[in-house]
Formats: C-alpha cells, sequence, structure tokens
C-alpha cells in the first residue's frame, strides 16, 4: 500500500500509472511489511513544495494541494477538502475514489486503512516525512485494530525515483533592520527567554519558515516561498544551523552571521551539515540531565521527536517563533503596507488593461496571468509571487483553486465572471488579493451571489471583537448573507499571512472548521476571503489582507478590550457586481470609506509613477455610492 501525502503541481496521466505499479511492485517484493505506506511532504515539517518533492512522487494528475493518497492492491483512494472536490473529480480517472473530507460520510484515512487491512499488517512509513501528532494519530487507530505503523529505514519512493532532482541549495539573502525591525540576534535573546520560562535547555526549530524568520534570511528553495531547508538547535549559549555548506560562503552571509569574526559565544553560529541534525541531535540528548528539556513543535517529524527520550520532551502546537512571527512588529506592519501599495499599483494597471483588451477576445486565462506578474515585476523590491495565480474565467471560476493551463486555458470574455486570486512576493511584504470582475453586463443573479459575499466580507472586516477571541468563531459572520439564502461555500474565510514569508502561516484563521488557532491579537496579518462558487458556472471571492488593530468602543467589560481589523489590501471593488438595494447604510459607508482610502492612498502612488491611465481607471472605479442606486 502506497500512501502519500502531498502538494502538488501537473504532470502526465500515464506517467503517475507506471510509477504507483512500479511501487506496488516493489512492495511486493518486501518480505518485512504486509502493507507499506509512504508519505511526502519536505522533511521540514511543513508540505511546501519544491521540484525535488513534486516533480516524481507524483500524483501527476493533481495539480493542487493538499491531499492523501493511498494506493494498496485492489483500491486508490484521494483525500482532500472542499476547495479541490470540484478539481478532483475533473482530473482523477475511474481508477480513483475521491475521499471529501469535511464530510460526515467521508472516512479518515485511518479508518479506511482499517477497513481494507488484512488482519495484523504492518504499515511503513518514513518518519522523516511525517508529523509526530500524525503519526501519533493513525499509529493509536492502527494498533486497537491489531496493526502497527512502522518506520521504514528506506523510502520506497526514493528508491524508485531514480532521477530525483537534487535538494535545491540556491543562494540566500540577508534582510536588515529596515525591513524586519529586531536583529536575529534579539530574536534569539527573547527565545532564550522564553526557554528560560519553560524550563527547557535546547529548542529545536524546524519549519522552514521559522528558520528564515528566527535569522533574518530568505531563500527560494520552495516555489513562491522565500524559504531554505535548514534546521536550527538552540541552546543557552549554543547556536547551530543545519544546512547545506555552500550557501556559507557568500560574504554577505558570513558577515551577516558573523562567521568570520569572534562574537561572544552565545552569539556564535556553528554551521553544520544539514543531514546531520539527527546525530547531532542524539549527542544532546544523550548529555542531557535527568531533568533537562528539549523543545519542539508538536508538528515535527515522528524521526525528530523520537530522537527525544520521552521524559526529555517538550512539546507544543505552536512555537514561541511561531508566535512571534505571527505578531508583526512596527516596522513589519509599515512594510506589509508598503507591498499593499505596489500590489494595487500593478493590479489597478492589470485591470485598466483588460477592460480595454477582454472585449477583443484574445485575452485568455493565461495572458491575464502573465499580465498581473509583468505588472507586479515592475514595482520596487519585487521578488517573485506568493503563488501560483488563479486566473479563472466563467466554469473554471468554481474550480475554488484553479490552477489554468494550456488544456483548460479558457479566453476571458464579456459574458462570463473573470476571478482573479493572486500575490508577489515583496522584500517588504507579502500580498495575497482575490478580485471578481465582469468586463460585460453580469446577470441579476451573478450580482445577487456577489453581493452576498461582498456582505459577509464587510461583516468580517467591519467585526468588533472582544481581545481573546479566535478567528473561527468569527467564520459565521462572513458567511450569514449567504446562509440567509441557503448557499455556503466549502473553504476557509481567512488564513494568517507572513512578512515577505509564507502566505499561509499559522497560528491564527478565520475557518467553520475548528482546530488549535491562537487567539487573534493586535499586529496579527490575516486574509478575509469569503466566496461563492456555482458548478459549471462561475466562481466569486473578494479577498483582502488585513490587520488586526485594537478598536475604541464605548465601554470595556472586564478591562479586557477589543480588536477589529483594518484593510491593508487596497484594491478597488468592483461597484457594477453590486445589487445596493440588498446594502445597509452601514455596508454602503464601508465601501465608500474604503473606495475613498484606495483612492488617496493608491492614487498618490499612481500620480508619482506616473501611471495615469491606471489612476483614471481607479478613479472611475471609487466614486461614491448609495443604496438608493
Amino acid at each position: 500500500m502506497l500512501m502519500m501525502t502531498f502538494e502538488f503541481t501537473s504532470s502526465s496521466r500515464w506517467r503517475y500509472k507506471v510509477q504507483v505499479h512500479a511501487v506496488i511492485n516493489l512492495k511486493h517484493g518486501s518480505q518485512n511489511y504486509h502493507r507499506t505506506a509512504c508519505a511526502a511532504e519536505t522533511g521540514n515539517e511543513k508540505p511546501q513544495i519544491c521540484p525535488r518533492i513534486n516533480s516524481g512522487l507524483h500524483c501527476p494528475f493533481w495539480r493542487c494541494s493538499p491531499g492523501t493518497a493511498i494506493v494498496t492492491e485492489q483500491h486508490a483512494a484521494l483525500w482532500t477538502d472542499g476547495r479541490y472536490f470540484l478539481q478532483a473529480a475533473q482530473q482523477m480517472d475511474s481508477n480513483w475514489t475521491l475521499m471529501k473530507m469535511g464530510l460526515k460520510k467521508t472516512p479518515t484515512q485511518e479508518d479506511w486503512l482499517v477497513s481494507v487491512l488484512p488482519e495484523g499488517s504492518k504499515v511503513g512509513v518514513d518518519p522523516l516525512i511525517m508529523a509526530a501528532d500524525q503519526w501519533k494519530n493513525i499509529s493509536k487507530v492502527l494498533k486497537s485494530a491489531g496493526h502497527r505503523l512502522v518506520a521504514v529505514e528506506e523510502n520506497l519512493i526514493d528508491v524508485i525515483w531514480t532521477d530525483r532532482p537534487r535538494r535545491p541549495c540556491r543562494p540566500l539573502m540577508t534582510l536588515g533592520l529596515n525591513y524586519t525591525g529586531v536583529s536575529w540576534q534579539k530574536k534569539i535573546a527573547i527565545l532564550r527567554a522564553k526557554m528560560t520560562e519553560r524550563k527547557t535547555s535546547w529548542f529545536v526549530v524546524t519549519a522552514l519558515d521559522e528558520v528564515a524568520w528566527l535569522f533574518n534570511l530568505r531563500g527560494s528553495d520552495v516555489n513562491y516561498n522565500p524559504v531554505f531547508f535548514a534546521y536550527a538547535i538552540v541552546g543557552t549559549d549554543t547556536i547551530r544551523l543545519f544546512i547545506d555548506g555552500d550557501r556559507m560562503t557568500d560574504s554577505s552571509i558570513r558577515l551577516h552571521l558573523q562567521l568570520n569574526s569572534d562574537p561572544a559565544a552565545e552569539e556564535r553560529v556553528q554551521v553544520e551539515p544539514y543531514n546531520t541534525v539527527l546525530a547531532t541531535l542524539q549527542t544532546i540528548c544523550a548529555g542531557l540531565a535527568p531533568k533537562e528539556k528539549v523543545w519542539l513543535s508538536e508538528k515535527a517529524s515522528h524521526a525528530l521527536i523520537s530522537t527525544i527520550p520521552k521524559a526529555h520532551r517538550l512539546l507544543t502546537p505552536y512555537t514561541p517563533i511561531c508566535l512571534a512571527k505571527a505578531v508583526k512588529n512596527t516596522t513589519e506592519i509599515e512594510g506589509m503596507k508598503r507591498a499593499h501599495v505596489k500590489d494595487a499599483i500593478a493590479l489597478c494597471e492589470l485591470f485598466n488593461w483588460l477592460e480595454k483588451e477582454v472585449p477583443k477576445g484574445t485575452v485568455t486565462e493565461l495572458v491575464a496571468s502573465d499580465k498581473a506578474r509583468e505588472f507586479r515585476s515592475q514595482q520596487e523590491d519585487f521578488v517573485d509571487l506568493s503563488f501560483d495565480t488563479i486566473s479563472s474565467t466563467g466554469p473554471n471560476g468554481a474550480i475554488i483553486h484553479y490552477k489554468p493551463v494550456p488544456e483548460t486555458n479558457r479566453t476571458l470574455s464579456v459574458n462570463e465572471i473573470f476571478l482573479l486570486d493572486s500575490g508577489a512576493q515583496y522584500k517588504d511584504g507579502t500580498t495575497d488579493v482575490t478580485r471578481t470582475m465582469h468586463f460585460g453586463t453580469p446577470s441579476a443573479y451573478e450580482k445577487e451571489c456577489y453581493t452576498h459575499v461582498l456582505k459577509g466580507h464587510i461583516a468580517v472586516s467591519s467585526a468588533v471583537f472582544p481581545n481573546g477571541t479566535k478567528g473561527h468563531l468569527l467564520d459565521s459572520f462572513a458567511r450569514s448573507a449567504l446562509w440567509d439564502s441557503g448557499l455556503d461555500y466549502l473553504h476557509g474565510t481567512g488564513h494568517g499571512v507572513g512578512a515577505f514569508l509564507n502566505v499561509h502561516e499559522d497560528p491564527c484563521g478565520i475557518s467553520y472548521k475548528t482546530f488549535a488557532d491562537e487567539p487573534l491579537e493586535a499586529g496579527m496579518i490575516i486574509s478575509d476571503e469569503p466566496g461563492y462558487y456555482e458548478d459549471g458556472s462561475f466562481g466569486i471571492r473578494i479577498e483582502n489582507v488585513v490587520l488586526v488593530v485594537r478598536a475604541e468602543t464605548k465601554y470595556n467589560f472586564k478591562d479586557r478590550g477589543s480588536l477589529t481589523f483594518d484593510p491593508i489590501t487596497l484594491v478597488p471593488i468592483q461597484t457594477k457586481m453590486i445589487n445596493f438595494d440588498s446594502l445597509t447604510q452601514k455596508e454602503c459607508d464601508w465601501v465608500n470609506s474604503y473606495h475613498q482610502k484606495c483612492q488617496e492612498v493608491v492614487g498618490s502612488e499612481l500620480e508619482k509613477q506616473g501611471r495615469l491611465e491606471a489612476l483614471q481607471w481607479l478613479i472611475r472605479e471609487t466614486q461614491p455610492v448609495s443604496n438608493a442606486q
């Protein structure tokens, strides 16, 4: 049995079938296991995908994330969530069963395994690429059914994937205080203070974005995410960075990490080979005093956590680095605001261009996607996109995480809704914005659905809530108007956003699913993105990135204070799609206030850059509206 957890892009169907057969044949040659399970993620905790991970495990029919595929001699099943139900149904052939996560009738992976495994089976997994909490859950269920989850020394995927690309080892970049606001030395000191509070001697940094944030470094090993493959182990007076050594020859990196100088012992970075982290951790654990603890995330790999004796483990859902990274400092907030102004300029240019070109019938989804990148790349400090652009028109818009490819590339039309979900990585911040446009005359039903989505977006953006509130408690705000009409959407309403880091960031979010999210705090940055999707017809989503800020209220119950959101995305919302008679006065006021801010902030920068056509488009799109229209 082959089990794969992945975030993938496209490849050909036929190669997929060949590779699955190869794995099954290899498995039949094994005399140690009745069934073999292989989970495919990166070795550093979170499933960020690079060509080494992506291009050969290969569920090549599958063009998005996330998912888990399990293959036995008789069965092949794919688990994915509501964002991908339609896409999976279109891309999978008859050999596969789609397991729709989140629906009551859908079995969990563990329960499904129990139902298909012969009595007394062993399920083998590469412990380096399965998170410890996932291992624990699966192991518990299998054990209760008389099966065993066991670690395999050799990943079977590695055995058959003979042309696997090498792990990326691309150049790193340093970030100065003008971008980070805090030196890496200060961050280490703050981390050590947290370690002292928790009475731990060692902290293991396993998430790629946490390593990058801690050392004020960025990379490009993972598509669209400015991170690099590395681990770190921080002791009370030592710092070890596990990374491929070739990167450390760059003089700017050596200067940044003080590798050529003789800093104080507690700030001295020892660079060690990436693949030695387990051996080093074993050595550290061998010398631990009886009450010493090693702290790391419970989402770290089973291999890392199992290296630490149980009596010496301190496991937490979120690390102090994760929590600190989520609450942006003043410098990071200002950088994020600058990045979103740049993004708004690019999108004003794009939508102005599309309004002129779409009626000609020559603009495809791929052309629009490429044009969005072109306009973004003209802005200062542009590095890359922050994810694959979702450029979708008509029925393709109903595929929530659609990616245009030549086989599906549709021409934009004045008769269809166009949904663009896109973002960028700038040195000063990360962006993520969705706008839904119509370049002709929308139908009454399209306007009705759009207005429901807009009302939900406004409800979240203008919400005032007590300190200590978790994001999932706000999810129904976004859905209420849709629910009133019997409509809904099958994805979360918001996710955390990094500061020139991952566009999806723990530990906060807004979702209909309860999860181990942390309470919202002033300084956190998340998305607000309700939507509606009509299979075979259209998709609608309105997404802003918003900053959590303190709210001024008439009263202050128990002195706990209140919070609200301040939009930092400043791209006009298309008013021709709105049923104004369905908006309250408060909602109309919100639209007008938002558009006034767009015009003032973005308009002045468009004028500075001499982008006068885009400026005129912005002015037209931000004219005041009323519910009497």
